[in-house]
């Protein structure tokens, strides 16, 4: 028995819902679909999918087993084209996800660059804080704020993700400079809400982390709704320093300096990732947009 035929005539019919559709993919008759899958769920030794007149639908074995090897058969494919397309010259729909705020201020101005030097490369992007995985989402690049990931996955870290306190200078000359992160508290917060939640604003005191949270003015996923309000001394806010380098420069919001280490985490090393699956590097379009992206956000951001 060919398994991985069976395998894939497997998934067609599940993917499809019935044995007719996996034949017409297939182009061969429905009852070489069927006997090649119950060749199949015999050198198994279990039942894979529930037959009826009119349905085809999964057992619970065949569930667990129909992720798996769909699973196996993309990682397949996948490495079957990096072979296939590793001298050719980068082509085809190039799909990445990026976080919001990146995606705006960083991204999408180097993807008009990269796109001028890839004209036969289309670019499918979609910016959202919502967290992804590579292979569910069909990405072939992620680029995402926070630790290395666990995923088994290639992550190269792009630079640091460091929040820090700033202010404008007409919310301080009203309410005055916080001395200390414990001050914080009587003051005005301006939070960024994540899928896990509002960012918490945590200081290192006596050896012991505490949340030294102001109570909140506004709550948003809207970055630059935040730093609008912050500009207009509307309270304190906490972002990255690459997102608010610009207002730094501009004098339009100081960097609050406490004794005290101030962080949205107990954990230091926060940063910006981009992730991508180890064999899709072997492809044209995935190789040239990593090394790209690389080299241009390391470039400005060192």
């Amino acid at each position: 028995m060919d398994q991985l035929r069976a395998i894939r005539y497997f998934i067609a019919v599940v993917e499809g819902g019935s044995f007719s559709s996996a034949a017409q993919q297939f182009d061969v008759p429905a009852s070489s679909i069927s006997r090649r899958i119950s060749d199949l769920e015999a050198s198994l030794g279990a039942q894979l999918l529930k037959r009826s007149t009119r349905l085809v639908s999964l057992t619970e074995i065949g569930q667990t087993y129909f992720q798996q090897v769909k699973a196996i058969t993309e990682q397949l494919e996948q490495s079957d084209l990096a072979v296939r397309s590793y001298q050719s010259k980068p082509v085809g729909r190039l799909k990445i996800s990026s976080m919001v705020g990146f995606g705006e201020r960083v991204l999408i101005p180097l993807m008009d660059e990269f796109k001028q030097s890839y004209p036969d490369i289309v670019l499918d992007v979609v910016l959202s804080d919502e967290l992804s995985s590579l292979s569910r989402d069909d990405v072939d690049i992620a680029i995402r704020g926070g630790y290395a990931p666990n995923e088994r996955v290639v992550a190269v870290r792009l630079m640091e993700n460091q929040f820090i306190p700033v202010a404008s200078p007409k919310y301080l000359q009203i309410h005055g400079v916080p001395a200390s992160t414990q001050q914080l508290k009587q003051h005005k917060g301006l939070y960024f809400k994540t899928p896990m939640g509002q960012t918490p604003w945590l200081s290192e005191v006596n050896n012991q982390w505490q949340e030294v949270s102001a109570p909140a003015e506004l709550i948003t996923n809207n970055g630059k709704w935040l730093v609008q309000k912050a500009i207009n001394g509307e309270g304190i806010l906490m972002m990255p320093r690459w997102v608010l380098k610009p207002y730094l420069e501009s004098g339009e919001l100081v960097q609050l300096q406490f004794d005290q280490p101030l962080n949205i985490t107990e954990n230091t090393g926060l940063a910006v990732y981009m992730l991508y699956q180890k064999n899709a590097y072997g492809t044209p379009k995935v190789k040239a947009a990593v090394d790209f992206i690389a080299a241009r956000v390391k470039g400005q951001f060192d």
